[in-house]
């Protein structure tokens, strides 16, 4: 029997040993951050969203002027490349920014097709109010952007 103690003893010894040396202080990992070369990607391609997003006044002329043609265009033009530049931008972004962008994107996309849909019909109400909201989306992206990517473009 006090053979058995002693084994006893030793197993729970090393026992107690293993998780103290398994339960040690954690360590607190830095919160994630822009790598220079994420920095340096994004700011190859802001120029392009932020050119678009000077040009916001232009739609919203046209769309006055019930120019819908010219809306179309540039919808389909500028438009559509900034949005294109916005989703190679998106991974590039860190992890937690990169669904917020996705989700953007995808809400830029709908306000277009809206405004391109109330240009097919003349609706300037619409056009107007889509307008607004695609613009708007483009600034929360903006947003999303580290501050030395945007440094860099003014």
């Amino acid at each position: 029997m006090a053979r058995q103690r002693s084994i006893f003893s030793i197993i729970l010894v090393l026992l107690a040993t293993f998780l103290i040396s398994c339960g040690g202080p954690g360590v607190a990992s830095a919160p994630p951050t822009y790598t220079a070369d994420q920095i340096a990607q994004i700011q190859e391609y802001v120029p392009e969203v932020q050119t678009v997003r000077d040009r916001a006044a232009e739609l919203k002329n046209l769309i006055e002027k019930n120019e819908w043609i010219k809306v179309g265009n540039f919808i389909h033009g500028p438009m559509a490349e900034a949005r294109l530049t916005m989703t190679y931008i998106t991974p590039h972004l860190l992890p937690k920014d990169q669904t917020t962008a996705r989700q953007i994107t995808k809400d830029l996309l709908t306000h277009l097709v809206k405004v391109d849909q109330a240009a097919s019909n003349g609706n300037s109400l619409v056009a107007l109010s889509n307008y607004k909201a695609a613009f708007t989306d483009v600034d929360k992206f903006l947003q999303l952007l580290p501050e030395g990517s945007k440094q860099a473009d003014s």
